[in-house]
């Protein structure tokens, strides 16, 4: 552990970042107390940090935030978004009009920062998120980009107990991440009073150091001190973590390490008295430094990837690490990440054809998540696997990298009661519903491996947030032809089709394979068309109308999912509001209503009731 002393940075320098630093504060009070909402003190204990940072070692050129060479500065302690703003203004990133309309409706200086702004890589707020996703972003930048720029992060002592922290930190330790630099701004009280370690400084140094990374321990209030930290850590040749002892609201004596302050702005008269105090201030432009020139390598184009095509029944988890591998030959941009279960989703065989892509992440699902939206941020084409039911424990995360606008992709393995003897903490069961809610997420359920592996290179190009489910159980062969048919919004009819069809059996996974059965048994008696609703966002609203009108509202949906949130849910959604009435449809929904067991597939898939005897019989009676 390393204790910086104030022996560093000329007299005039130390000027110029105490000039900023007033500045910073002064610029956080004005926007907030105008916006009647925000964090003024939280942004205070910062100032003298963040004046540094920008005016004597961040490399970036504002007038281009995408270039490549640029530092990035992640707000993980996103509720200080006023001193994130006051940044801006100081750097000439953005105007003081602009600065004002801080948390105003339109204005692009949202509560927490949002990339609706191009200087914002991702979104925070969320607590404990900014720093694994900056972890994610110098993972990529050393090993994929071999890029020259650093990773900056600024974090609360409150979102220090969050373990997504840490997960992050013990990466950063385990790559040996150089790039990579944590300030942690330890003003010891959170938004209810005291933290739980308070101002125990080396208690924090011991946990950084724990975890495989250098903490420097300085007074983050001295400036001179604040400097040495910074450039050494630039210099370092391990991550670091700058553990800064400060005071919330400092600068102001009246908020001062006061506490009842959290998340509460000064009034005009406040106001007026605080910035009197810091001294009469115009808000100025400072020169900031730019990176060196720098571009990556140029990339081969991308190719159409050699997909496999099947012919013997095969799990759709392996067609998944099959088409992973083909896009890893084809494209240079596509990285794949896994949470320590990679023979089992089958994201091993990626590094059968791009090893230096694949990324090991440990049962860590929050930071399998966070490096994943990390690494999209530079450019890249991230795939994120393990079971489907473990994607639940990183559902902040993915909620919050649709906020961030962010491109990544997702693949659970194991759902639904099918995985067999496991057992029902294997069993994701609330996985569709948890990903049909995510904004503009696209969900995607096959059922074979043909439909799997052009549905995977179908996800390498899509936008926001993608997920798709496969299945641990081999399935037979249902697709041989027309399979560049596929697409994202379709369904496929492998059953019927017409215009006499009686009921429509709509599934998806593994329940196709069972309605075909069901049908395939009912042949003589009922004339049944079954729908392999492969994409369960968007759903296939034509061909979901089209089966109420031939069928006379004859529905049935059966689904490896618990009743809520699932494919019956996109179903009866898709029609209301395509203007079809209730009186026109007959509904049944077969799906698992009670908590499973471990047993074999068949066993659970009839205990559930959605195998194909139970789904012969709800036709026999909807069709009676």
């Amino acid at each position: 552990m390393a204790t910086v002393s104030p022996a560093s940075g000329s007299i005039a320098r130390i000027d110029d970042y105490r000039d900023l630093a007033r500045q910073l504060r002064a610029d956080s009070i004005r926007c907030s107390t105008a916006a009647g909402s925000g964090h003024p003190t939280s942004s205070l204990s910062a100032a003298d940090l963040m004046a540094v940072l920008l005016l004597g070692h961040l490399r970036y050129d504002w007038s281009s935030p995408k270039a490549p060479a640029n530092d990035h500065l992640i707000f993980s302690k996103g509720h200080a978004s006023p001193l994130y703003y006051a940044l801006l203004r100081a750097a000439g990133a953005i105007d003081d009009a602009e600065l004002m309309t801080f948390r105003k409706m339109g204005s692009r200086l949202q509560g927490h920062p949002t990339p609706i702004l191009p200087y914002v890589d991702v979104a925070t707020g969320s607590l404990g998120q900014g720093l694994p996703i900056a972890v994610g972003e110098a993972l990529a930048a050393k090993r994929v980009l071999n890029a020259p720029f650093h990773v900056w992060t600024l974090t609360g002592d409150s979102e220090l107990a969050e373990g997504s922290i840490w997960e992050g930190l013990d990466h950063a330790g385990h790559e040996g991440l150089s790039n990579f630099t944590a300030i942690f701004d330890i003003n010891r009280l959170g938004q209810r009073g005291p933290t739980e370690l308070e101002w125990n400084v080396d208690i924090y140094a011991a946990r950084v150091k724990a975890f495989g990374c250098e903490p420097i321990v300085i007074d983050g209030h001295d400036l001179a001190a604040i400097d040495d930290a910074i450039g050494r850590a630039r210099a370092a040749d391990r991550p670091t973590v700058i553990v800064a002892k400060t005071k919330k609201g400092a600068g102001v004596s009246f908020l001062e390490d006061k506490e009842g302050w959290h998340g509460k702005t000064l009034d005009a008269d406040q106001a007026k008295a605080a910035l009197a105090e810091l001294g009469a201030i115009t808000s100025r432009t400072f020169p900031t430094l730019k990176p060196d020139a720098w571009s990556p390598k140029p990339q081969p184009a991308p190719k159409k990837p050699q997909l496999a095509t099947y012919t013997e029944p095969l799990a759709t988890r392996k067609a998944y690490g099959e088409a992973l591998a083909a896009l890893g030959a084809a494209r240079s941009d596509v990285v794949v990440l896994d949470a320590e279960v990679s023979n089992s989703t089958h994201a091993e065989d990626f590094k059968k054809t791009a090893p230096d892509r694949f990324f090991e992440m440990y049962i860590a699902e929050q930071h399998l998540v966070a490096a994943a939206v990390g690494m999209q941020v530079l450019g890249l084409v991230p795939f994120a696997s393990t079971f489907a039911a473990f994607f639940s424990r990183a559902y902040d995360f993915i909620r919050m990298a649709a906020i961030s606008q962010a491109n990544i992709r997702l693949s659970g393995s194991h759902a639904g009661v099918s995985i067999g003897e496991d057992g029902p903490s294997q069993m994701a069961l609330e996985d569709l519903a948890m990903m049909r809610a995510v904004h503009g997420s696209t969900v995607l359920y096959p059922c074979d491996a043909n439909q799997t592996a052009r549905l995977v290179a179908l996800m390498a190009d899509l936008p926001g947030i993608s997920y798709i489910r496969t299945t641990r159980e081999k399935t037979p062969i249902l697709y041989a032809d027309r399979l560049d048919d596929f697409r994202i919004g379709g369904s496929r009819i492998v059953r019927g089709g017409g215009a006499d069809d009686a009921v429509a059996v709509i599934a998806a996974g593994i329940t196709v394979h069972e309605a075909v059965k069901a049908a395939d048994q009912l042949k003589d008696e009922v004339k049944v068309r079954v729908i392999d609703l492969y994409s369960v966002k968007p759903v296939d609203q034509d061909a979901l109308v089209d089966a109420v009108q031939t069928t006379g509202g004859s529905l049935i949906v059966v689904e490896d999912h618990w009743p809520e949130g699932g494919i019956s849910d996109a179903v009866l959604a898709a029609i209301a509001e395509a203007g079809v009435s209730d009186e026109l449809v007959h509904f049944v929904h077969l799906a698992p209503r009670d908590m499973p067991a471990s047993g074999k597939p068949a066993e659970l898939l009839a205990a559930a009731g959605i195998d194909a005897a139970h789904i012969a019989a709800a036709v026999r009676d909807l069709a009676g």
